[in-house]
């Protein structure tokens, strides 16, 4: 969610607070503000609503040219969106700025005992107890100060602080959100993701798990809560700056729908040696995977619906149970889970807290954890006993798209994997999915070509404020996804119904003013996806189908639209069909004139429970 910045160089570092701010726009914001030392004292300027009134405030400010600065973005939580809720909070004896990503749990007994001891609060927020707690304790030494105060904090935080007394010193730290440290020749740098960094470093450091980082214009050091030194380990990232930005294209959502055919010739080719596959040191050995009770899958949002298809195939290809659970249920369940108990964690950002902790609580009950994620590094990824990344790049827009493709390309190749260690998969089969696999992307580029048929069908449906996707088996899975990428960008109410589940109540739903997309392509379930759509169509409803070239003429008479998607494997076919759901959602909310790429109250990366 929010976004945090930070520099200290020998520059002015006001240009990259606010450019690195901009660059963090997509994780949503309702405020900002910045802070720095200059001519002996902490400035802050902090404001409600959009970024471009804080640079207007410091347009031609000579006040707000500094070497030593924190910048952030915050989504409320504690307290209503305003001026003095935003972030940098100053500490009482106004030595002290800080920025804050998080939650602080045990905020509310924390700002009793201060206010027991004189402490005013101007704001609502759990961040301002922090920079008030520091104030209560500092006595000169601001680094034995942070180590002092952040054991009394309850919950999860990353934080960049400054010091009125330490003007040479940037202070990180990381409990449960991420933090990264930029590093170049002149200046240092903290961020809370790397668009912010890509202008000005390739070189990162991500911050462990609690540890604290004192950073001056030449380098840092790492040390643990407890203040002892911790080794520090650098990493090139090999993102361009153009992968972070729009380029030709109107918005990055279009741009990241487009960049799929590379996105998963990334992923899978690699991973692809002849007519077997390879993968990333995932050492399961067979009497290991013999001996699983079943597999658990755990994600959430548009990763959960990665899930609920990679169940259907799995369970074809391996013959072992699966199950698929939201990462926010999962502890609160007391799942079954132990040394006999394969847990997969799916996460764009590595980052997500809700499937961290379900990582965590598996790992104590004994299973191992692969996880699937996009950024090297990641919490999740430190913290699996395997990790297979994606290659998906950069994601800048709130909806999913390329890292959920990427996400379900890698599923097949780990359900293959483990098919083939337990001799589930003929030669053939096997044989063929990889050559599925490999034709995924050329498949792709054929839909994307066709995206002018799929924003004439958005414009004629666009003004519908109800719409229904239904299908069954895996079709039912990508539905769930498509109603997701509808209702998140253009606001429009639509569900994801199993077909067969209609008359057991939905259908109750469905008149005239109902479109109704129905995703038809497995063979076994046709004939019984046309009476269900036969069923919503004698009710008035609109019927935009989603099928393979095969079924395009039988289908057509009882379509109001249809859309064909090219034929390969049939266990592949989720990884196309999800492909015109995500422009139909695209236009649809493109002619209603939502805010694409940054659709209201969504945040990319739900760092906080």
């Amino acid at each position: 969610m929010c976004g945090i910045v930070g520099c200290i160089g020998k520059g002015n570092a006001v240009p990259f607070l606010i450019q690195g701010l901009e660059k963090l726009e997509y994780r949503g914001y309702d405020s900002s503000g910045i802070a720095i030392y200059s001519n002996g004292k902490i400035r802050v300027v902090k404001k409600q609503g959009h970024l471009k009134v804080i640079k207007e405030i410091l347009k031609d400010n000579n006040d707000f040219c500094a070497g030593l600065g924190i910048g952030h973005t915050r989504w409320a939580t504690h307290g209503n969106p305003t001026d003095i809720n935003a972030h940098p909070h100053v500490s009482a004896c106004g030595k002290i700025a800080l920025v804050h990503n998080g939650i602080i749990e045990n905020y509310i007994e924390l700002k009793e005992e201060l206010m027991k001891k004189g402490f005013l609060f101007k704001s609502d927020t759990d961040t301002e107890v922090i920079v008030q707690l520091m104030s209560s304790l500092y006595e000169g030494d601001i680094f034995q100060t942070v180590k002092n105060s952040i054991k009394k904090l309850q919950g999860s935080f990353a934080l960049g602080i400054i010091c009125a007394d330490n003007p040479d010193t940037l202070i990180a730290v990381k409990k449960d959100s991420p933090l990264i440290i930029g590093t170049s020749e002149n200046e240092n740098y903290i961020a809370s993701d790397i668009p912010a960094l890509l202008s000005k470093t390739d070189t990162i450091c991500r911050l462990q798990e609690k540890q604290i980082a004192l950073i001056n214009s030449e380098g840092f050091k790492l040390y643990d809560f407890e203040g002892n030194l911790s080794e520090k380990k650098l990493t090139v990232i090999n993102w361009s700056i153009d992968a972070a930005e729009k380029n030709q294209y109107e918005h990055f959502m279009l741009k990241e729908i487009m960049e799929q055919p590379r996105a998963i010739k990334d992923t899978v080719y690699p991973r692809i040696e002849g007519k077997s596959l390879k993968l990333d040191n995932l050492n399961l050995s067979k009497e290991y995977l013999e001996n699983l009770n079943k597999i658990c899958i755990v994600a959430c949002g548009s990763a959960y619906h990665v899930g609920c298809i990679a169940k259907y195939f799995m369970e074809l290809l391996i013959r072992k149970p699966v199950e698929i659970d939201l990462a926010s249920e999962f502890r609160y369940r007391s799942p079954i889970v132990d040394e006999n108990t394969l847990v997969i964690i799916i996460s764009q950002s590595g980052e997500t807290a809700d499937s961290l902790a379900a990582l965590r609580e598996s790992k104590r009950l004994g299973a191992r954890v692969i996880s699937i994620v996009n950024v090297v590094g990641s919490s999740i990824a430190s913290e699996s006993d395997y990790v297979l990344y994606t290659h998906a790049g950069p994601e800048i827009a709130v909806a999913t798209t390329k890292a959920y493709s990427t996400q379900l390309a890698l599923m097949y190749i780990l359900a293959l994997h483990i098919g083939k260690a337990l001799n589930k998969i003929s030669d053939e089969k096997y044989e063929s999915i990889i050559e599925a696999l490999k034709n995924l992307p050329e498949n792709i580029e054929k839909i994307l070509e066709g995206k002018e048929e799929i924003m004439s069908i958005a414009k004629n449906y666009y003004y519908y404020e109800k719409v229904f996707f239904i299908g069954r088996n895996v079709d039912y899975a990508v539905c769930m996804e498509g109603s997701l990428k509808l209702k998140e960008i253009s606001y429009i109410h639509s569900e994801a119904y199993a077909a067969g589940e209609l008359k057991h109540g939905t259908i109750s739903l469905i008149d005239k003013n109902t479109l109704v997309i129905a995703i038809a392509t497995q063979e076994k379930l046709m004939d019984k996806m046309i009476s269900n759509v036969r069923e919503v169509k004698a009710r008035g409803a609109k019927i935009l189908f989603l099928t393979t070239e095969k079924y395009y003429e039988k289908l057509k008479p009882i379509s109001d639209h249809i859309v064909s998607i090219p034929q390969t494997y049939e266990t592949v076919l989720p990884s196309l069909s999800v492909i015109p759901m995500q422009l139909m959602s695209y236009y649809t909310a493109k002619f209603r004139g939502c805010d694409i790429d940054k659709p209201r109250n969504l945040a990319k990366s739900v760092t906080v429970e």
